[in-house]
Parts: C-alpha cells; structure tokens; sequence
C-alpha cells in the first residue's frame, strides 16, 4: 500500500490542513508561522475573481475550498484515493473525527473542520494523475501545484503540459520542499542544478516569473514530534 493511502497519513494531514493552531501545535516555543500552510499559498496569488481554479495535488482539500472563496468553479486532483475520500467527507460534512497520534499507541479523537465563508458546492474532486491528466480537462485561470514536484516520477513531464492548462494571462503557483529522493523521482529526472533555476529553465518560454518567495510548514507526527520544512513558492503569469 502507498503510504498516501494509509489511515495515519490520512489523519495528518486532515490536522495539517484543518486543525487549529491549538490542535497543531500547543508548545508556546514552537513555529507558528509556519501553520496555515494550505491557506497562505493561495493568499499569493493576485486579488480578484476568476472563472476556474485547478488544485494539482490536492491532498485533502484545505488549498481548493480557499480556492473556492475567488473561483466559480474549482477543480482538485490528488493520485490518493484516501485524500480524496476525506476530502470529499470534508466537503459533505463541514467536519471530521481523526485520530491524533500523541505517542506510541496512544491516539486522541479530535475533529476538524472546514473555515466559514468557503463554497463548497463549487468543488470537484476527483483521483487523477498529474503526470496523466485527461484530455478534457480544460485550461484555467489559476493553478496550484503544492509540494508535488518532488513526488512525481518525470516531473519535468508535468512541466511541459502546463502551458496547456493555464490560460492565458492566468497564474500558476508552485511550491516545492525540494526534498528529491528516488523513492519518488529516478535521480536522472532530478533538476541538474538548483530546483529553482530549473524550473524558470523549462517555465520561461510560457510563462513570467512573478515572484520567489519561502513558505514555511509544519506537519504534527505526535504530540511531541513535527516537521518543519520551507518550500521554495515561485508565482507565474501565462504569456
């Protein structure tokens, strides 16, 4: 089984996109700014409403239902059949009971849910693969692509069938903890050099560069456990 598809990661990331910063992380020392991942990358990009939004990678949805509050229409894709399962729970429900992991074999019921002022009703998800999206998909005025590079098998591949799918004038927003390893990527696929000056090599013909930028995150493992990563976001305009 994929680890993507097991009951604990499942349950991670449900608190990584939806806990509190209580439910998070309680310690008065510990790096609040990084919380809110999910939200905060939206944040960047331009202000104003657009007609479709596409979330590549969509995990459990946090990114798409803050995508929902500026598009008509929103479209979330993730490989993980249990992320889009709890997504669409999230969707239906507006809440869900996880199991927090607090250590060894302890777990604490605690449940999540989706921030007010969302619309919902303007998502659609669906399992898919990024590497293989299907033809009628369409293009998009924004899309997202958090922390997906680095777990793709060619990305690169990815890269060259993004023209297609934002529009014209549209924005794209990439982030990437540029953690590669060959469990997900066959090191021949890896950027030859630095991740960001391979991605404005293979972007640039499509695309300005709008902004670089770090964005820190946190993921809970246990009560007294996390990682804290900074993914590198780069923001770019379709020619």
């Amino acid at each position: 089984m994929s680890v993507y598809e097991t009951d604990q990661l499942r349950d991670e990331y449900l608190l990584f996109h939806y806990g509190s910063a209580e439910q998070i992380c309680p310690w008065t020392g510990g790096p609040r700014e990084a919380l809110g991942f999910p939200s905060r990358i939206v944040e960047r990009f331009s202000p104003g409403r657009v007609e479709r939004a596409l979330d590549l990678g969509c995990a459990v949805g946090r990114s798409a239902f803050e995508m929902s509050r500026s598009a008509e229409e929103v479209v979330a894709i993730d490989y993980s059949h249990a992320f889009v399962e709890a997504a669409k729970v999230m969707q239906a429900e507006g809440r869900c009971e996880i199991g927090r992991l607090e250590e060894g074999h302890c777990r604490e019921a605690v449940v999540v849910e989706l921030p007010s002022g969302v619309q919902a009703g303007r998502i659609t998800f669906e399992q898919g693969d990024a590497l293989d999206l299907r033809e009628d998909l369409g293009s998009f005025d924004r899309v997202l692509a958090a922390n997906l590079l680095c777990r793709l098998t060619s990305p690169s591949l990815l890269l060259r069938r993004l023209p297609e799918v934002v529009r014209p004038g549209g924005e794209l927003i990439l982030t990437t903890p540029c953690t590669w390893l060959e469990e997900f990527t066959p090191e021949s696929c890896w950027p030859p050099g630095s991740t960001f000056g391979w991605l404005r090599n293979e972007l640039e013909d499509s695309f300005d560069l709008l902004e670089q930028h770090d964005e820190p995150f946190l993921i809970r493992e246990t009560a007294r456990k996390f990682q804290w990563t900074v993914a590198l976001l780069t923001r770019w305009r379709r020619l």
